[in-house]
């Protein structure tokens, strides 16, 4: 679904143990961290990034992660779910609509094979 295993982390923390939004926000983070250390350091050793794209990505990433920790932060828990299970639905809604076109792309070009005299 185009999720990564922190989504589905915060949402079974949340939803299945009962744990609040934001602890189980932050515990994703903690999880995330070291395992982002590991990806960044076998990438660079296979020569996999790009550090003039790396670069500002990276920091555009940090100052997104503090405002958006900032936000929830001072959102209430009840809001906080709200605007989560929101963000799960377009996540979803896209990753639908990415299928759709996908498939709809490889029929046509399947047809345009078939289509054609041999």
């Amino acid at each position: 679904m185009g999720m990564g295993g922190g989504t589905i982390l915060i949402l079974c923390l949340s939803m299945f143990l009962g744990i609040e939004q934001h602890i189980a926000q932050a515990s994703n983070l903690v999880f995330f961290i070291p395992t982002s250390i590991v990806a960044i350091i076998t990438n660079i050793r296979q020569k996999y990034i790009d550090f003039k794209i790396g670069i500002p990505i990276a920091i555009s990433g940090i100052i997104g992660a503090v405002i958006g920790a900032i936000i929830a932060n001072n959102l209430d828990v009840i809001h906080l779910k709200k605007y989560f299970g929101i963000f799960l639905a377009l996540i979803a809604m896209w990753e639908i609509y990415s299928l759709v076109k996908k498939y709809i792309y490889t029929k046509k070009r399947h047809n345009k094979y078939m289509n054609t005299k041999i």
